[in-house]
This record gives C-alpha cells, structure tokens and sequence, in this order.
C-alpha cells in the first residue's frame, strides 16, 4: 500500500487568507435585522467555522474557500479563511479580494429564536449556514479585507 503524496507549499493550492466581521452586535442591517451577542455561540460550538460554507454572493454552487476560524468578540463574529484556487469562481472571488475590488461579508442564516423591537428584528440565536464574500453587504460594517 502506497503512502498518499505528501503536500508541499508547492503542491497545494494558492489561497488568499481574509479576516474581518461576518456581523456586528447591535447594528441593523439593511433589511432591519439586529443580531444581539451570543447568537452564533450555539451553532459554533455544534459545527465550528467548518461546519460553516464560504461562498460567492450567496450561490450554493460556489464555494470559494473554508473558513478556518469563527470568534464572537465584544465587536461581532470575527471570522478568517481561506479563499482557494480551486474553481473559476474561487480564483475570480480571490482576484476580486486581492485587488480590493470585493470586500463585504454577508451570513446565510435560519432564525432560530428572534423578537421584535419596534420595526427591529432582533436576532437571538441563529443556526449560521454560511459566510458569503459579496460585493454590497445587507450589514454595510461587515467587511473583510485580505492578510498580507
């Protein structure tokens, strides 16, 4: 039995580490959601960021990279990754990052518990599906930027 290839810097694939807020506590996004502290904790301590997909603009059929890393902090849900070269569409969002052209993060989301506040939608536990790299951001605050 042959032991498999081990991979070098060489052999695996280019990647661009990003780093930034998937989301803020306390900000309303666009659609007037407000994710309170401690929404993710539960769904991050049953999945871990690896559980969570990184895609494209929100498009199931492209995922981009994995995300290696998922914080809740005093600001929001810090969460870094890799975006791979492993498809078109990674090597396109990678580019899009490099260059500075896309920076906004934006969650898929299924509100498990919620209330209202007003005309607010307050999220208190979510089951967090995935982490996009988009161009417009519902959340404006929540960005990403590449690791030099």
């Amino acid at each position: 039995m042959s032991r498999p290839a081990e991979q070098t810097a060489a052999t695996l694939p280019e990647t661009v580490v990003i780093e930034g807020y998937a989301s803020l506590w306390g900000v309303a996004d666009l659609n007037r959601d407000v994710v309170a502290k401690g929404a993710f904790e539960a769904c991050l301590a049953r999945t871990g960021a690896g559980g969570v997909r990184m895609l494209h603009q929100h498009e199931g059929r492209a995922v981009v990279g994995l995300w290696d890393r998922m914080v809740e902090d005093d600001q929001g849900l810090f969460v870094s990754g890799r975006i791979l070269d492993w498809s078109a569409e990674a090597r396109f969002a990678g580019a899009l990052a490099k260059a500075g052209a896309m920076d906004g993060l934006s969650i898929g989301f299924r509100a498990v518990r919620a209330r209202r506040d007003g005309v607010l939608r307050v999220l208190t536990e979510v089951d967090l599906w995935e982490v996009s790299l988009v161009t417009f951001p519902m959340l404006p605050g929540a960005r990403f930027s590449p690791v030099r």
